[in-house]
């Protein structure tokens, strides 16, 4: 590791450490791992009807995937794991050939003291209707749909912001059950604290750029919510829960880390990308991220017997995993959109360390 990623793992340790979270110490951190020395300027039009290109989502979705199955890799919840069967609501609209939206009541989903683990929405594709294939081409054949779901936010103003949640080939003449994650769904609506339903959309897409693979796509059916969608699986949203009372999280902060009386542990501390005024614009996902910081004291090493030039010890983080995310950049007249793995963003484990 050089100097210079050093420097910035330490800052990042730092600003997720203090209690006191400074937005410009924040941003100076993410500018510098970007490798940009201010924040973007844009303008509006290069906001307007803003497209996310496939190679970039692909990269991010590969990337949040990887950091997803390295937090699941815990052999103690094993077993642990329970279902909560998913509730159904009504349809706000559903045009089956491009975008789905779907409605799902939260009250009452999640016991009290638990985690959601996992949170997993499970579509019914239809059986291929052969009739609504368009006329074989001379093209290349196009065995895929791309369907993407995407996590829904009603704003105050009455308009819409959506972050992607997880993305995949489905193939177009297979029907029954597939399955995405939509954890990260979950961990935002929690975040809000709403009593409104959560809300996801489905959109689904050509595989690759092109008429044809957008014609071939509209071939993919998904069953919605609607009522007289009789004789297949309705749309399920099932969530995994772990019991804290029994298997709480070693390490992770109870109440009492509120009130200052804890050991060394790792508490939520949540950074919203969307109320932060010099990021909402360019970071276009994540949305937000549990963050976590260190809390809480640590017991002290009699005088007589530290090491010499050792200080006191103190709560540090120990561990952390890194960030992906989508953003904008200027680069003379062009605006681009990259992917890029933002590293040390998460602590994963505190641990008391010596000054010195």
């Amino acid at each position: 590791m050089d100097l210079r990623c050093a420097w910035m793992l330490c800052m990042l340790c730092l600003i997720l450490t203090v209690r006191a979270f400074t937005q410009e110490g924040f941003k100076e951190v993410v500018l510098k791992q970007l490798g940009l020395s201010e924040v973007p300027k844009l303008h509006k039009r290069d906001l307007v009807d803003l497209v996310i290109p496939d190679h970039v989502k692909n990269k991010y979705m590969s990337m949040l995937k990887r950091q997803r199955v390295k937090r699941r890799a815990l052999p103690s919840l094993a077993g642990i794991l329970r279902g909560i069967p998913g509730h159904t609501g009504e349809v706000l609209y559903s045009d089956m050939t491009t975008r789905q939206k779907l409605m799902f009541d939260m009250e009452g989903r999640i016991p009290k003291n638990s985690e959601v683990t996992m949170a997993e929405l499970k579509l019914f594709k239809k059986p291929l209707d052969r009739a609504n294939l368009p006329a074989k081409q001379s093209h290349r054949p196009v065995s895929n749909a791309r369907v993407s779901v995407y996590w829904v936010q009603q704003q105050h103003d009455g308009t819409n912001s959506t972050s992607l949640i997880d993305s995949r080939l489905v193939p177009i003449r297979e029907s029954g059950w597939k399955s995405f994650d939509v954890t990260q769904a979950v961990h935002y609506w929690l975040r809000n604290k709403r009593q409104e339903p959560m809300f996801l959309e489905v959109w689904i897409e050509g595989e690759r750029v092109g008429s044809y693979a957008s014609e071939m796509a509209k071939a993919v059916r998904f069953t919605s919510q609607d009522p007289k969608d009789k004789g297949l699986g309705k749309p399920e949203l099932v969530l995994y829960t772990l019991n804290l009372d029994d298997y709480g999280s070693a390490g992770d902060c109870r109440e009492e880390a509120l009130m200052g009386k804890s050991t060394c542990c790792r508490q939520k501390h949540y950074i919203s990308f969307r109320e932060l005024s010099w990021a909402q614009h360019w970071i276009l996902e994540p949305a937000g991220f549990q963050a976590f910081r260190c809390s809480g004291s640590c017991q002290q090493v009699p005088r007589a017997l530290r090491r010499l030039g050792s200080g006191q010890r103190s709560c540090a983080v120990a561990g952390s995993s890194a960030l992906p995310i989508i953003y904008l950049v200027k680069r003379g007249n062009r605006t681009e959109i990259e992917a890029a793995e933002f590293p040390g963003m998460v602590v994963e484990s505190c641990s008391c360390v010596t000054d010195g």
